[in-house]
């Protein structure tokens, strides 16, 4: 089979992720509940005329693929697939609202045509003028996950050589109000916010696009090896260890054949006690987390890929995602673990290339 290589990526986030070195310049939140994306300059890549129509979270997307396919210097990929949790919400709410104001009557498609999943995936194919395989899974907070496993198959059995895979979350105001009726968002109460020395429920909310250029031939800008990956739905606690072990005992890998672990804490005490019950396993590896610079979302697990990829071609960890103080001279392997409340378990594992 042939292997699955990340070749470009692209990140637009919560921090300056977009026209940046990797992790340079980062500002630690922790006075808001929701974290808004810095979005780059659309003017170089999008029409003024056509970026005022559009979704956010298109917009993200569309800054993000560009970046990716340019790393792989790529100008048009064989598929496209890309995983959402919300969609357009933006424009989901815009139609919603217009469809009560007006009576169910007057209304016009723009924002309806503009408010489904598909939206990110279909704009960045249409810019780009590729007509082959378009997909988008929505399957919360494993939807970027289910992307990578349609891909990394499809490049493994030559069905295609270049995929550009990647995912895109937005914030809205209704919805993000309802999020913290139902305690998903911290409350204002629970400043100062924090990850690790978190003392209350809910998250910090947020939102971004990160999109990967997969392809089955190494290149000299290549990033890592995408080796496996597994995803559960739902878990005990006590399962966790179990769970990782058997992943790593399928792909002939030992424990200490880790060099990093990645993991989602997003400062939820109710959940993050999956990630604690997996300390034993990883007590003497370097260990990483991303979601103080990311916020959480459904698809903040590709900034926490896109993290692990660029440890993996720096060879280098930057001291802002450290949880701990172990060192190693050089990274061969990375493991990613994350879950959203307990449920939708993913493992990735990234090797050097």
């Amino acid at each position: 089979m042939q292997k699955c290589y990340i070749n470009g990526m692209g990140c637009v986030s919560s921090q300056e992720t977009y026209d940046t070195s990797f992790l340079e310049s980062v500002e630690i939140n922790t006075t808001e509940n929701i974290v808004y994306a810095k979005q780059p300059s659309y003017k170089e890549l999008i029409p003024p005329a056509a970026a005022r129509r559009m979704a956010k979270g298109v917009k993200m997307g569309l800054a993000a693929s560009t970046k990716a396919l340019k790393e792989a210097n790529v100008e048009v990929p064989d598929a496209i697939i890309t995983g959402t949790g919300m969609g357009c919400i933006e424009d989901s709410e815009k139609f919603l609202k217009a469809l009560i104001d007006n009576n169910e009557e007057y209304l016009t498609p723009t924002n309806f045509i503009q408010s489904t999943h598909n939206t990110v995936g279909a704009q960045i194919a249409l810019g780009l003028g590729c007509k082959g395989y378009n997909f988008t899974y929505v399957n919360g907070s494993i939807s970027f996950e289910s992307a990578l496993l349609d891909a990394k198959l499809q490049l493994e059995n030559e069905e295609e050589n270049t995929i550009l895979v990647g995912a895109a979350d937005e914030t809205s105001s209704h919805t993000m109000e309802l999020f913290k009726l139902v305690n998903i968002i911290k409350k204002e109460s629970d400043q100062p916010y924090s990850v690790l020395d978190s003392n209350s429920s809910g998250v910090v909310y947020s939102e971004g696009a990160t999109f990967v250029t997969l392809e089955n031939v190494k290149k000299e800008n290549s990033y890592a090896v995408l080796e496996a990956l597994q995803i559960q739905n739902e878990l005990n606690i006590d399962e966790v260890e179990s769970f990782i072990s058997s992943f790593l005992e399928k792909n002939n890998l030992k424990i200490q054949d880790i060099d990093v672990v990645v993991l989602g804490n997003n400062g939820d005490i109710s959940f993050d006690t999956y990630y604690t019950a997996v300390d034993s396993l990883f007590d003497q590896i370097p260990q990483v987390y991303y979601k103080h610079l990311s916020g959480e979302f459904n698809t903040a697990s590709a900034f926490g890929f896109w993290v692990a990829a660029s440890i993996l071609k720096n060879q280098a960890i930057p001291q802002v995602v450290k949880m701990n103080s172990f060192e190693k001279a050089n990274f061969s392997k990375v493991l990613l673990y994350n879950q959203f409340q307990g449920k939708d378990h993913s493992l990735v594992l990234l090797s050097k290339c």
